[in-house]
């Protein structure tokens, strides 16, 4: 893009215009973004063209921000959500030092990227990473984010393509210090109350939790006390209004349970520990 502030003003209010004619409700600073990333005028157009129908500004980008950290999201996979920064901040709580850290449903594998991060710098780094998905297109995406180590100290982080804990190594029975989950919630009738960009350009997979959402999250604290350690944790994004459902599920499952939220995120994590 030209350097001169005249055209940059006019190309950036351009923007904002087609923007907001789309009906971006943050057209200033989506242009911003935009304006920022696009290396050339016509991959500007394209890139706001993309955006005005419809693509998620994250698919565009080729990035979210979360927790303070610059993620890779691809086409069709789960964008991450701001909320589920407390599910970061809660399991980074209960954390020793090297801790074995699972993340299930593990999207983008931003979750496990912020938690190690997290843990590094309050000086607790975890001993490994795990990261799980069903979806082969988040799995690529996961290990874009979760690199191997590479001989600067970092944990070791593997992505497992498969169904919740079924790709997983035996050698982790019993010995999961940390169970971080953002499984799909949202109840099969209530997909189609979504907003479009979830619904049309975010795989099924990763929004319908089955009639009541709860689906996924059964079957994990099913598994739990398999794969956790004595005294380990499993931690599970929900929604208020299941969150009661969600601890009474933990609690059949022989978890000792509690609910946690945030009003400034709108967030809801139901923490099970393993006696």
């Amino acid at each position: 893009m030209s350097s001169s502030p005249v055209l940059a003003s006019h190309v950036f209010d351009a923007v904002v215009s087609r923007l907001r004619a789309a009906g971006c409700v943050f057209a200033e600073d989506e242009a911003a973004l935009l304006v920022a990333a696009a290396p050339t005028p016509a991959e500007l157009d394209a890139m706001v063209r993309r955006r005005a129908e419809g693509l998620p500004l994250e698919h565009v980008l080729g990035w979210a921000e979360f927790c303070g950290l610059r993620v890779a999201v691809d086409l069709q996979v789960f964008v991450p959500r701001v909320r589920t920064e407390f599910l970061v901040r809660q399991a980074a709580a209960f954390a020793g030092p090297h801790a074995v850290v699972v993340d299930l449903c593990c999207g983008t594998g931003a979750v496990g990227l912020a938690l190690l991060a997290a843990l590094a710098a309050a000086g607790t780094p975890a001993a490994e990473l795990h990261a799980a998905d069903i979806d082969p297109a988040a799995v690529r995406c996961a290990r874009r984010n979760l690199t191997a180590p590479d001989g600067s100290g970092a944990p070791c982080s593997q992505v497992h393509l498969g169904d919740l804990y079924d790709p997983l190594p035996d050698r982790l029975l019993g010995r999961v210090d940390l169970l971080v989950v953002n499984a799909p919630y949202v109840p099969t009738g209530e997909i189609e109350l979504l907003p479009t960009e979830a619904r049309v350009h975010e795989a099924r997979v990763a929004l319908d939790g089955g009639s009541d959402g709860l689906d996924q999250q059964r079957r994990v604290a099913a598994g739990a006390s398999r794969w956790l350690a004595p005294g380990g944790h499993l931690l599970i994004e929900t929604s208020e209004r299941q969150a009661r459902h969600t601890a009474a599920v933990f609690a059949e499952c022989g978890l000792v349970a509690r609910i946690v939220g945030s009003d400034e995120l709108d967030a809801t994590v139901v923490v099970g520990a393993k006696p």
